[in-house]
């Protein structure tokens, strides 16, 4: 009796098995228990999801102060949120970018840290950062729907109402990579403070939020870019971003630092402030340092210290201007890239990056980061 034929494939069970391969994740379980590299399970898509193939992930300040103990974030999880990658796989037709045009398999983008409900009193008044059902990529618990939430994978799993913005093939990875918090953060600082055209700009704490801002701010046409950081190396770097003057306040002093910035401005003082470092006495010397009729945007304090040592009575008589800035716009984001693709061949911003981390190299790359002779470290997961 002749065999009977072979059943066609099952084309859905090969689907199946397809959407489950395991996919690679430095997964960290607490400060005590460090990372370990872990099989997660390839997700299912819901329509408006999107899987992105992670080329680079540089490691931020705050992943530091997570993996240290600094800061508190829900474990397991995988850390990571200044990310650029490729998309793998679409939830369904219909995925846009952040100017409604389709993006398809294969197009590169970067995509904001944050994901929020667009409905909500901060997301409808100009504040998205603080909405009332944020998601932040790279601090939030690994969950059975939603493992696959950091850049120190091989893949990120993108929640529908993601906004991405896509990414010049010119731009370099551990360029690009900071977009999405670095350099959206300097972007929102420059947003408040105004335009810097002709200004004179002082930039407290120069590391990649510093370089960031200095390279903006010479971009913008500042007439004067006055740094101030403690470390040489740092200090170095401002100099090749365009800083105009560099101060070591070690070696200026409180009034010393004032007067030197006087120097670059006529006598009349800061006519902005760009205040990265958080600490109270830097913070202070800062706003001293700025003109009658001043702006400040203060940055750098996202951790406890004490209070401010400033008299009401100098704001109200200077006439200053404070404004805060917590994270960035969805806007602030497509400014960053924006800002990177005209602009990365001018600034060094490739050598302040220690790339060429892998995976399995998580560790490593912490303990580069930690040592702090870069500016960021690279991982290609």
């Amino acid at each position: 009796m002749p065999e009977s034929p072979a059943p066609p494939p099952n084309d859905s069970a090969a689907a199946s098995s397809r959407a489950h391969a395991a996919i690679r994740a430095a997964v960290f379980d607490g400060p005590d228990a460090g990372v370990h590299v872990e099989a997660l399970p390839r997700p299912a898509l819901a329509p408006g999801a999107a899987l992105v193939r992670i080329d680079c992930c540089t490691v931020c300040g705050s992943d530091v102060h997570t993996y240290t103990g600094a800061r508190t974030e829900p474990t397991p999880t995988v850390l990571g949120h200044e990310m650029v990658g490729r998309i793998a796989a679409l939830g369904g037709a219909g995925l846009t970018d952040n100017q409604g045009e389709s993006l398809a398999v294969g197009d590169r983008v970067t995509w904001s840290m944050q994901v929020t409900c667009g409905d909500c009193f901060a997301c409808t008044h100009g504040l998205p950062q603080k909405c009332t059902a944020l998601f932040k990529y790279g601090h939030a618990a690994i969950r059975e729907q939603h493992a696959l939430n950091g850049g120190l994978a091989e893949m990120c799993h993108l929640r529908p109402g993601t906004t991405l913005v896509r990414v010049p093939e010119a731009v370099p990875d551990v360029v690009i990579s900071p977009a999405n918090c670095a350099t959206a953060t300097v972007a929102g600082a420059v947003r408040l403070a105004g335009s810097l055209e002709g200004r004179v700009v002082l930039v407290q704490g120069v590391g990649m939020l510093g370089c960031t801002a200095i390279a903006m701010a010479d971009a913008a046409g500042a007439a004067a870019i006055v740094a101030v950081e403690r470390q040489a190396r740092r200090r170095e770097w401002a100099r090749a971003f365009g800083a105009t003057a560099v101060l070591d306040p070690e070696a200026h002093g409180a009034d010393g630092w004032a007067e030197a910035l006087r120097t670059h401005s006529d006598g009349r003082g800061a006519d902005v402030l760009l205040e990265l470092t958080g600490h109270p006495a830097a913070t202070e010397r800062g706003l001293a340092a700025l003109r009658t009729g001043g702006t400040a945007v203060l940055v750098g304090a996202t951790y406890p210290e004490r209070p401010l040592r400033v008299e009401a009575e100098t704001l109200v008589r200077r006439v200053l201007t404070i404004r805060g800035l917590h994270n960035y716009t969805h806007d602030d984001l497509a400014r960053a890239v924006a800002f990177l693709a005209a602009h990365h061949h001018e600034y060094p911003f490739a050598d302040v990056v220690h790339d060429g981390f892998s995976l399995g190299a998580v560790e490593a790359a912490f303990d580069a980061a930690l040592g702090g002779r870069s500016a960021r470290v690279a991982v290609r997961p």
